[in-house]
C-alpha cells in the first residue's frame, strides 16, 4: 500500500458517547477499506486551532456534533446552501486545495430513515406536528418542506425560538403553544419529536397523547432508548413507528462516501455495529 492512509472522526466535547465511531469503523471494515475514524474531544477555545492541524496530519474531514455545529460555519471556507439555511453544519471535507467544506446532512439521514422506516408515508398527506425548535428541527422542518409537507405545526416550550424559526421559514409554519401541543396531534399525519425529552436522564415528555390515531407515522430523534414513551403510546395507538437511530446511520453515508469513496449500505449490520 502506498500513499497516506485517510483519516477521519467526530469532533466534540463530550464525545465518548457518540456511536459515529462504531458505524463508520464497521463500514471500513465492512467494505475492506483503508482508513480510520476515531473521536475526538475538542473545547470549543480550541477549535479553529484543530481543524486547521487535522488536514496536516492526514484527515480528510470530520463529523461536527455539540456545541460545535454553528461555530463551525464561521471556521468553514465553503458553506453549501442548506447548513447556511439550517445554521449548523455536521460534515465538513478537508479538501486537497485545504479548504475546508461544510455541510449539513443531518435532514438527508433524518428523511431517509422515515423513507425507510414508513415506505408508505406521502408528504402530501397532511400537515407535520414537529416538537421543538432547536437545530435538529431546523435541518427536520427544511427537509419536510423540500419534500413537499403542506404543512407544519411547530411547537417549543419556549414559544418565541418556534416564532423565529416560522419567521425564516415562512408560512408554512404555523407556531402552537407547548400547552396546546397534544390538540394537534389527531389532525397530523406526521408526528416529530426533535426535542431530547424521554432521553435517558432528560426529563420525560408529558405532552398528552391520547390524540394519536391509527396510521400516523410517529418519529422520534432521541434513540437511547430505542423505543421511547412517545413510540410506546404511538404503537399503542396503532400509529408506525420510526425509531431516531436511522436518522443517525443515514445521516453518516454521504460524508463516509466523501471521505473514504464508497457509499456504504444502512442495514441490520450498521445498526447492530452502531448498538454494541
Amino acid at each position: 500500500m502506498t500513499g497516506k492512509i485517510p483519516l477521519a472522526g467526530v469532533i466534540g466535547s463530550p464525545i465518548s458517547h457518540s456511536k459515529s465511531p462504531q458505524i463508520h469503523q464497521h463500514w471500513l471494515k465492512t467494505y475492506g477499506l483503508p482508513g480510520h475514524y476515531i473521536p475526538m474531544d475538542v473545547a470549543p477555545q480550541n477549535l479553529k486551532a484543530v481543524l486547521k492541524t487535522l488536514p496536516q496530519a492526514g484527515f480528510v474531514g470530520a463529523n461536527i456534533t455539540l456545541p460545535h455545529k454553528e461555530a463551525v460555519l464561521e471556521l468553514a471556507d465553503l458553506v453549501t446552501d442548506r447548513a447556511t439555511l439550517i445554521g449548523a453544519a455536521n460534515t465538513l471535507i478537508f479538501r486537497k486545495d485545504g479548504k475546508i467544506h461544510a455541510d449539513n446532512t443531518d435532514g438527508y439521514g433524518f428523511l431517509e430513515n422515515l423513507k425507510a422506516g414508513a415506505p408508505n408515508w406521502q408528504p402530501e398527506a397532511g400537515p407535520a406536528t414537529v416538537l421543538g425548535a432547536g437545530g435538529s428541527a431546523r435541518a427536520v422542518i427544511t427537509s419536510l418542506l423540500d419534500a413537499g409537507v403542506p404543512e407544519i405545526l411547530l411547537s417549543n416550550r419556549t414559544r418565541i425560538r418556534a416564532e423565529k424559526l416560522a419567521d425564516d421559514f415562512g408560512q408554512r409554519i404555523t407556531v402552537i403553544d407547548w400547552v396546546q401541543a397534544g390538540n394537534i396531534l389527531e389532525e397530523s399525519a406526521l408526528v416529530v419529536n426533535t426535542t431530547s425529552l424521554g432521553m435517558i436522564g432528560k426529563s420525560a415528555m408529558r405532552i398528552p397523547l391520547d390524540g394519536l390515531r391509527a396510521g400516523t407515522v410517529v418519529t422520534d430523534l432521541v434513540y437511547a432508548p430505542l423505543k421511547t414513551d412517545l413510540l410506546a403510546a404511538a404503537d399503542a395507538a396503532g400509529c408506525l413507528t420510526v425509531d431516531g437511530l436511522g436518522m443517525l446511520l443515514h445521516q453518516a453515508v454521504p460524508g463516509f462516501e466523501r471521505w473514504f469513496g464508497k457509499r456504504p449500505t444502512v442495514d441490520s449490520a450498521t445498526r447492530t455495529a452502531a448498538l454494541r
